[in-house]
């Protein structure tokens, strides 16, 4: 079942991001779909959710207050899908994963290693630049699982510069030791609270396109993660 609630307090991307995520901690609901224009929420359930619920679940002592919206009627309901196919979930992750594969292998000219480091760069520069997008909207989505975020916030505001510092010495080929061994610190680390949250089953929205598209957090993350650690182990077998 679908219902359209009003949310106030919701103010931008980064309310957004928070709403969202914790909606979907309740373990009825499927998706969420807050939207930051007429500040509206709407939400698919496997079964009934009250009001009161949905408002424990975004939090008591918060800005934001959730409520039945008056154009909700059986007759009149917004059109929302409720069950996406897991190709149009993961279509923003696979075309920007498919294109820079593709331009990494145009580029390779037959070699593996400039293949790899052709794609590590690419990878670490596109999903910096989602991130920096909205960096606030990010960091507030990054810190509900990553280990590290979750103790220190403002390690949610460096994480996107690191990634781009990856990116940018991937492209150079500033120092290769240093960079893969980095890179497999980084992405190894940050897999731990992706693989804490995917077997958790919490249903919260990864950050790994930043605030932009609405991804749920998943076994495609957690490979997106490892494929990294295992690409920057391969690249130190190569030297």
């Amino acid at each position: 079942m679908t219902r359209v609630f009003t949310v106030e307090g919701i103010t931008c991307n980064g309310c957004v991001a928070k709403v969202k995520s914790k909606l979907l901690m309740h373990p009825d609901v499927l998706a969420a779909d807050v939207k930051l224009e007429g500040q509206k929420a709407v939400v698919t359930m496997q079964k009934h959710v009250s009001v009161a619920e949905l408002q424990e679940a975004i939090g008591i002592n918060t800005k934001y207050k959730i409520s039945a919206d008056v154009s909700d009627h059986s007759h009149h309901t917004m059109k929302v899908d409720e069950t996406k196919s897991w190709l149009a979930t993961y279509k923003p992750l696979l075309l920007i994963a498919t294109f820079i594969g593709g331009i990494s292998f145009l580029t390779s000219k037959g070699s593996l290693h400039i293949g790899m480091n052709t794609f590590m760069a690419g990878f670490f520069l596109v999903f910096s630049f989602f991130k920096l997008l909205n960096l606030k909207g990010f960091a507030e989505s990054y810190a509900m699982y990553d280990v590290l975020a979750v103790k220190v916030p403002s390690y949610s505001y460096v994480y996107p510069f690191i990634e781009l510092a990856l990116g940018i010495a991937f492209l150079t080929g500033f120092n290769p030791m240093l960079t893969n061994w980095a890179t497999i610190v980084v992405m190894g680390f940050s897999s731990i609270g992706v693989i804490r949250s995917v077997l958790n089953k919490k249903k919260i929205q990864c950050a790994c396109l930043g605030a932009v598209f609405n991804l749920p957090m998943s076994t495609v993350t957690i490979i997106e993660d490892l494929l990294m650690v295992a690409m920057a182990a391969t690249m130190l077998a190569i030297y």
